[in-house]
């Protein structure tokens, strides 16, 4: 199997971005965004779907967090469609489900080709730290977007830091599933052949 990795530089007027990822990881992680909480979720997102993540990310946070996490969400988005290839051998469908004290999230992701997204819930607090919580559900929706995911989430919970991060530790745990090789499979998992 060719090593699945992506290196991606995406330079605009309101971020700088260089971001290297591997899907066959270990789960290492070393992410500077500028945004602690933010940092935290990249790198429990790394830690739990055993990807490696390096994220550098100068934004313009004077403004507000907004292009820093949209724009790392596409780099994230664009280095998963670049380190996948074709999808050969992937095993295409995964979901999870994830707690985190009285929080719980779900995800359900297909790796395919056609970027949808869907989101049902709601953060409880408006801000964790730096961070603005909603930011969580548009930092998901730019990855699938830029992934070429199908993917579909729901939260809940009555603390937002809980909420967030179980919805990150879900995503990552279903991406891992859905990314890995499935050894009885040759070929893209697609009737049309292509993904």
């Amino acid at each position: 199997m060719s090593e699945r990795t992506a290196t991606v530089t995406r330079e605009t007027a309101e971020t700088s971005i260089d971001l290297t990822l591997s899907i066959d990881g270990a789960g290492t992680a070393e992410v500077d965004t500028g945004i602690g909480f933010f940092d935290h979720m990249l790198t429990s997102f790394a830690r739990h779907g055993l990807f490696d993540l390096e994220v550098d990310c100068d934004g313009d946070l004077e403004v507000d967090d907004h292009h820093a996490v949209e724009d790392v969400g596409i780099v994230l988005g664009e280095a998963f469609d670049e380190a996948l290839g074709d999808r050969a051998g992937i095993v295409r469908y995964a979901d999870r489900r994830v707690p985190l004290d009285e929080a719980v999230a779900g995800t359900v992701v297909d790796v395919s080709g056609r970027p949808r997204f869907y989101f049902d819930g709601t953060f409880s607090q408006d801000r964790i730290g730096g961070f603005t919580s909603d930011m969580a559900r548009h930092f998901a929706e730019s990855l699938a977007m830029n992934a070429g995911l199908t993917l579909h989430l729901e939260v809940e919970g009555t603390n937002a830091h809980h909420e967030v991060e179980a919805l990150f530790k879900a995503l990552a745990r279903s991406l891992d599933d859905a990314t890995r090789i499935d050894d009885r499979r040759e070929g893209t998992p697609s009737t049309k052949g292509t993904l």
